[in-house]
C-alpha cells in the first residue's frame, strides 16, 4: 500500500478548533480556474482544488485525492508519521466505519502511496455514478471525520513495523536510503519515508491526530476525477460532499529549510549478508519545476538507460551484472542517482572507476544526436503512455500536483522536447561534479567547489510559456462484456499452425496491443533441456542477425512501442504495444527477434552472469526460498524432466555448465509456429494484419510437432519446513495445498469464491482482516488459487510476510481462521462482498486491453471464446454459502496443507 521513501514532519500539536467541520448543508459552488488538454480545474471557496478530465474510452473512473503532506514535513520523533497516517486511514470514519468491507464489494482497486512532498489515495472502479458518488462522499468523509484511533494504531504500528522490516531485507533499497540520508544534512529528504523504527514502535496517538488535523483540509488536497464519467454531475457531487467543509482557520507555515550545497564527496558504507555487491552514486539536482530538471532527466536516461552509457561500459563489459537509475521528481531540490550491483568476484575497484569516469566526463563535450533523441524519445513515450490511459492519468498527476502545480506535467513534455545537446552537457558540467557527490570516502581538496542548486522557480513565470500537446485521438466508449467482446472479435482462416483473432475498436491513441503464445517439445523431447529452453528465449531480445540490442531498443523507442519476450522449454510468450501506423514495422521487428536471433557470445555470457547474480542472491532471500522449497515439494519429478524443480546450488551448477552451443541446438531443434496463437486488440485492420502476419510467419514450421506436457495430481504427503536466514528481519510464510481439481470441474466457481473470501480479497478476507488488521502482525497477507483449464494438479497457497518472532502466531492464527472457516462457513454477507468483489475485478480486467488480448490467444489455444467467462460470472452469481461451505470442506483441510517458514530465526 506504500512506497518506501524517506521522510520527516512538522507535526505541531493543533487544537481540534483547527478542524474545519462544516456547519451548513449546502455545498459552496465550485469556480472554474481554468482548462488545459481536456482538464478542467476548479476550486471550492474552503481551499480544494478539483481536477475533471472526463474520457469515455473506458468504462472505469479513478479519484484521486492527494495531500500536500509527506515526510517533508515531519518533525523531530515522527519520522514515518505521514505513512503511518495512511495505513490508519483505510481504518473506517465516522460514516464509513466498516470500509474494508465496503471496498470490497465494489469491486476494481483502491490504494494510496506516501512520499516525501505528498499523500494520495486513489480508486479505480467501474464507472457508474453510484461508484463515483461512494468515492467522494467516501473520500470527503475521512478527510475530515477517520477515526484514528489508538486500538487501531495499536495493531497498525506493527503492520507498518513489519513492512519497515520487509525493506530491511534489499540492501539495494537500503543504500540508497544511506546515500540519500548522507547527501543531505537538513533537509527531509533525507530521511526514509518509512521513518525510523523507534518513532514508527513510539509515536504517541495524540501527535498522530494532531498532524492530522492539521494537514488533512479542503485547503490542502487536491482531487482529481478521471475516466467516464459526466463533468457536471460530478462537479454537483463535488460541492455536495467537499463544499460543505469550512475553510480551516489554522495557517500552514511554508518550508522554508534548504539544503546548503555539497562542500566536498561524502561516503557511506553498507555491510550486511548477501552474495552480490554495489556501488552507487548520488547527485543533487534542482526541483522539478527548474528549467534544468528536463535536462537534467535527459541526462540520466542517456547515462542509465537501459542502452545508456554506462550499461554499455559496466554491464556489456561484463564488469558488473545490472544496472538502475533513481530520478526523484521533488518540490524541492532533489536527486538522481546511479546504482550497480556486482557478483562477488567482480572488480569493485575497476567498476567503482569506470562509474566515476563516465560520470565525471557527461559534461565534457555535448552528446551525439541520435543519443539524445533516444534518451528523450523514451521520457516522452512514458508521459504520453500516461495521457492514453484515463485510469492512470489522474494518478501519474499526483507528483507534478506534489511539485506545485498539475500543469508542470505538460510543461515537462514541453522542456523536453526543448532540451538541446548544449543543454546536456551544460547541466552535467553543473551537477555532476565531485564535490555534489556521495559514492565513497571523503578527499580533501585544496580548493573548495561548490554546485549551487537553483532555487525553487516561481511557477507563475515557469508556466507563461507552456503550449498545449498535440492531439490525442480519442477512444470509443466500449461495451467490455464478454457478450460484446465475443460479438466484436473476428477469428480468420490462416494456413499453417498459427492462428489469429482480432478484436477492432478505436483506442486513445490508436494504440493496438498484440499477445502471441509460441508450444513446441513434448515430455520425451525436453530431458535435460529445460534450462537450455529458458536461457534461449532470454537471449532473443538480446539482438537478431540485423540488429544489436540497442539497436532494436532504439527502433521501439522511435516507433512508441514496447516488445517483452518470455518464454522456457515449453513455449515463449510476446507482448507487444504499438500505435496502429507503426504496427506493421514493429510486427516485422518482433518476426526478426523471433526467427533470426544472434545468440552472440558476448550476450550470452553477460546473460549467464546476471541470471548467475539472481540465483546466488536467492539463496539468502526468505520468500525465493519458501517459493522454492515449496515447488520443489510439489514437483515430484525425477532430474531430468522439465517439471522437475532444481534447487539455488543445482541450477547455479547447470548454468555455469550450459553452454551457447547448447542454447543455438535448442532453439534450431524446438523453435517455430507448428502451434502458436496471436491476438490484436485495438485500432487494427483484421484483413491487412492478417496478411502482414502471413507473410512474416508462414513459412515457419517447427521441426518437432508439439505435445502437451500434462501435470496430473499427484497425491504428496505434506511437509513443515523451517528455513534459517541470517540476517534477514523479514521472515515469510508459506502454505500450499494440492488440490484435485480443473477448471471444468462444477465445483471451480465455489472455490474461486472461497478463496477470495479465505485470503484472495486482500484486508476484506478472513486471514487478512485476523492477520494483518486484528493482529498487527503482517504488512502482506494473501491467499491465491492456481486451477489448471486441464490438468486437475490445482493448488491454494497462502502467504505472509512477518517479523521472524512473530512467525508462530502467523502460523497459529492462519490454522485457526481456516479451521474456523471449515467449521462455520461464511455468512451471506461475506458471499456477497465477495461476489461483488470478484465481479468487478473481473470487469475491470476486461478494461485492459492487455489483458484482453492475452485472454483471447488462451481462448484460441483452449478452444473457446469469452462465453466461458460469462458462464463463470453466472455461476458465481448463484452460490449459496452452503455451497461454498460444501466444496471448501470436501478440497481443504488444515493438516494437509504443507508450511515452510523461512527467516532470521535466532
Amino acid at each position: 500500500m506504500k512506497k518506501r521513501i524517506a521522510y520527516i514532519s512538522l507535526c505541531l500539536a493543533i487544537v481540534w478548533s483547527c478542524w474545519g467541520l462544516g456547519g451548513g448543508t449546502t455545498g459552496q459552488a465550485a469556480e472554474k480556474v481554468l482548462s488545459f488538454e481536456g482538464m478542467t480545474e476548479y476550486k471550492l471557496d474552503n481551499g480544494l482544488q478539483v481536477v475533471l478530465f472526463p474520457d469515455a474510452s473506458q468504462p472505469v473512473v479513478t479519484v484521486n485525492i492527494t495531500y500536500l503532506v509527506g515526510s517533508h514535513h515531519e518533525s523531530y520523533g515522527e519520522t514515518g508519521m505521514a505513512h503511518l497516517l495512511e495505513h490508519l486511514m483505510f481504518k473506517g470514519s465516522k460514516k464509513h466505519p466498516a470500509l474494508d468491507q465496503e471496498i470490497g464489494a465494489r469491486g476494481g482497486f483502491v490504494n494510496a502511496t506516501t512520499s516525501y512532498d505528498r499523500t494520495n489515495y486513489f480508486e479505480v472502479l467501474p464507472a457508474d455514478e453510484a461508484n463515483l458518488s461512494w468515492a467522494l462522499e467516501m473520500e470527503a468523509d475521512r478527510m475530515l471525520n477517520a477515526f484514528i484511533a489508538k486500538r487501531d494504531l495499536d495493531t497498525e504500528m506493527t503492520v507498518v513495523r513489519n513492512e519497515f522490516e520487509m525493506g530491511e531485507n534489499n540492501a539495494i533499497g537500503i543504500l540508497l536510503e544511506r546515500m540519500l540520508s548522507s547527501a543531505y544534512l537538513w533537509h527531509n529528504y533525507g530521511h526514509a519515508v518509512i521513518g525510523a523504527r523507534s518513532d514508527i514502535e513510539n509515536v504517541p496517538i495524540d501527535r498522530l491526530q494532531a498532524f492530522y488535523r492539521k494537514f488533512y483540509q479542503p485547503d490542502n488536497a487536491v482531487l482529481v476525477i478521471a475516466g467516464n464519467f459526466a463533468e457536471q454531475p460530478a462537479l454537483d457531487m463535488v460541492e455536495k460532499y467537499f463544499g460543505k467543509m469550512k475553510r480551516p482557520s489554522r495557517v500552514l507555515m511554508p518550508a522554508y529549510t534548504a539544503e546548503p550545497a555539497q562542500d566536498g564527496e561524502r561516503s557511506v558504507t553498507l555491510q550486511r549478508v548477501g552474495n552480490s555487491r554495489a556501488l552507487g552514486v548520488t547527485y543533487h539536482i534542482p526541483a522539478s519545476a527548474h528549467p534544468d530538471f528536463a535536462a537534467v532527466q535527459v541526462l540520466a536516461e542517456m547515462l542509465g538507460g537501459s542502452s545508456g552509457r554506462l550499461h554499455k561500459e559496466l554491464v556489456d563489459s561484463g564488469l558488473a551484472v545490472g544496472l538502475m537509475v533513481d530520478r526523484t521528481n521533488w518540490r524541492e531540490a532533489g536527486t538522481v542517482s546511479f546504482l550497480v550491483t556486482m557478483r562477488n568476484e567482480q572488480n569493485a575497484a575497476a567498476v567503482r572507476e569506470k562509474l566515476l569516469a563516465v560520470l565525471t566526463e557527461a559534461g565534457d563535450a555535448p552528446p551525439p544526436a541520435t543519443e539524445l533523441e533516444q534518451a528523450r524519445q523514451r521520457l516522452l513515450n512514458d508521459m504520453e503512455d500516461a495521457l492514453n490511459s484515463p485510469k492512470d492519468v489522474g494518478i501519474q498527476l499526483t507528483e507534478w500536483i506534489a511539485s506545485g502545480d498539475w500543469r508542470l506535467f505538460f510543461l515537462q513534455h514541453q522542456r523536453l522536447q526543448q532540451v538541446t545537446a548544449d543543454d546536456v552537457a551544460r547541466v552535467a558540467k553543473t551537477y555532476f561534479v565531485k564535490e555534489n557527490r556521495t559514492v565513497g570516502e571523503f578527499i580533501p581538496t585544496s580548493e573548495a567547489k561548490r554546485a549551487e542548486i537553483p532555487p525553487v522557480t516561481h511557477l507563475d513565470e515557469a508556466l507563461k510559456g507552456l503550449t498545449p500537446l498535440p492531439g490525442i485521438t480519442p477512444g470509443e466508449v466500449f461495451d467490455t462484456s464478454p457478450q460484446n467482446i465475443d460479438r466484436r472479435t473476428v477469428t480468420p482462416e490462416i494456413s499453417g499452425g498459427l492462428h489469429l483473432s482480432f478484436l477492432p475498436k478505436t483506442t486513445r491513441g490508436q494504440m493496438v496491443e498484440t499477445s502471441m503464445q509460441l508450444h513446441f517439445g513434448s515430455a520425451e523431447l525436453l530431458k535435460n533441456k529445460a534450462l537450455a529452453g529458458e536461457l534461449a528465449a532470454a537471449m532473443l531480445m538480446r539482438g537478431t542477425a540485423r540488429h544489436n540490442r540497442q539497436e532494436i531498443e532504439n527502433q521501439l523507442v522511435r516507433n512508441h512501442a514496447t516488445l517483452s519476450v518470455d518464454g522456457d522449454a515449453t513455449g515463449v510468450d510476446v507482448a507487444l504495444r504499438a500505435p496502429k501506423e507503426q504496427l506493421p514495422a514493429v510486427l516485422g521487428l518482433t518476426a526478426e527477434v523471433l526467427r533470426q536471433p544472434a545468440f552472440s557470445e558476448t550476450e550470452f555470457a553477460q546473460c549467464k552472469q546476471e541470471y548467475l547474480a539472481y540465483l546466488e542472491e536467492s539463496k539468502v532471500d526468505p520468500q525465493r526460498i519458501g517459493v522454492n522449497t515449496v515447488d520443489r515439494h510439489f514437483a515430484p519429478y525425477e532430474p531430468g524432466d522439465v517439471r522437475y524443480v532444481m534447487d539455488f546450488d543445482e541450477k547455479i551448477a547447470a548454468l555455469q555448465r550450459l553452454t551457447l552451443a547448447d542454447v543455438k541446438q535448442f532453439y534450431q531443434e524446438f523453435y517455430g509456429i507448428s502451434t502458436a496463437e496471436m491476438s490484436m486488440v485495438g485500432d487494427v485492420d483484421p484483413q491487412t494484419m492478417t496478411g502482414e502476419v502471413q507473410k512474416l510467419f508462414s513459412d515457419w514450421p517447427g521441426k518437432n510437432a508439439y505435445q502437451r506436457i500434462d501435470s496430473p495430481f499427484v497425491k504428496i504427503d505434506p511437509i513443515h519446513s523451517r528455513i534459517l536466514t541470517p540476517d534477514k528481519e523479514n521472515a515469510v510464510f508459506t502454505a500450499m495445498i494440492p488440490i484435485k481439481m480443473a477448471k471444468k470441474d462444477p465445483a471451480y466457481p465455489t472455490l474461486v469464491v472461497a478463496n477470495y473470501l479465505l485470503g484472495g480479497g486482500g484486508f476484506n478476507s478472513r486471514l487478512g482482516n485476523r492477520i494483518r488488521n486484528q493482529d498487527g502482525l503482517s504488512y502482506h497477507v494473501a491467499s491465491h488459487l492456481s486451477i489448471d483449464e486441464t490438468d486437475d494438479f490445482g493448488r491454494m497457497t497462502v502467504t505472509a510476510i512477518c517479523a521472524p518472532q512473530n512467525m508462530e502466531k502467523v502460523e497459529n492464527a492462519f490454522k485457526e481462521e481456516m479451521a474456523r472457516a471449515l467449521r462455520d462457513g461464511f455468512s451471506q454477507a461475506e458471499l456477497e462482498n465477495a461476489r461483488q468483489g470478484i465481479l468487478g475485478n473481473l470487469k475491470i480486467n476486461r478494461a485492459s486491453d492487455a489483458n484482453v488480448a492475452q485472454q483471447m490467444t488462451a481462448n484460441l489455444y483452449y478452444h473457446r471464446n469469452f462465453t466461458a467467462k460469462a458462464q463463470l460470472e453466472e455461476k458465481i452469481k448463484a452460490l449459496t454459502p452452503q455451497q461454498v461451505l460444501e466444496a471448501l470442506r470436501q478440497y481443504i483441510a488444515v493438516e494437509n496443507f504443507t508450511i515452510v517458514k523461512a527467516g532470521d530465526f535466532k
